[in-house]
């Protein structure tokens, strides 16, 4: 890679990088495991970025290997099996949110939170969130109904019936 082109990369990375880590935590729920998607989703643009550069969008395909690789993290941690014992972790200070809400997203599919991420974090168009999954915008459409579905039910209280009253 010559000089010119590797600092088109350094550009771009460190414009970037705060968008690309707010992003990757949303998507991930974790600053930590944020970080890694984000460093490696970068270490494999860069050996690909003379032809992500000639393509329109860059930050897509940093966003699509930063999905695809919390993807493929997160069925790599399915198939693990889980301990007695829980290892103390260490105090993050986080920024206030709804912990209801974050705790609601991480039950969803890595799919469905991808597409919600995408569409209402990221502010992405659906034709935009397609592209970066690489999908079709009907698959988008139908993955952000049921996600949204999800989350309803999960934050929402069912009604509870009443008696009806009836009046003489």
């Amino acid at each position: 890679m010559d000089e010119v082109t590797r600092a088109t990369f350094d550009d771009f990375a460190r414009s970037r990088m705060p968008a690309l880590l707010r992003f990757a935590h949303a998507l991930s729920g974790d600053p930590h495991t944020a970080a890694d998607l984000v460093q490696d989703a970068l270490e494999r643009t860069v050996l690909a970025w003379p032809r992500v550069i000639r393509q329109d969008d860059p930050e897509g395909y940093v966003r699509r290997a930063i999905v695809n690789r919390h993807i493929s993290r997160w069925r790599k941690l399915r198939r693990e099996r889980l301990s007695d014992s829980v290892p103390e972790s260490a105090y993050v200070p986080t920024a206030p949110h709804d912990d209801e809400l974050w705790a609601s997203l991480a039950l969803l599919a890595p799919r469905q939170r991808a597409v919600l991420v995408l569409r209402f974090y990221e502010d992405l168009s659906e034709a935009q969130t397609a592209e970066v999954l690489g999908c079709a915008v009907g698959t988008v459409k139908s993955q952000t109904s049921k996600a949204l579905a999800r989350l309803r039910r999960q934050l929402v209280p069912p009604q509870q019936e009443s008696e009806p009253t009836w009046t003489a």
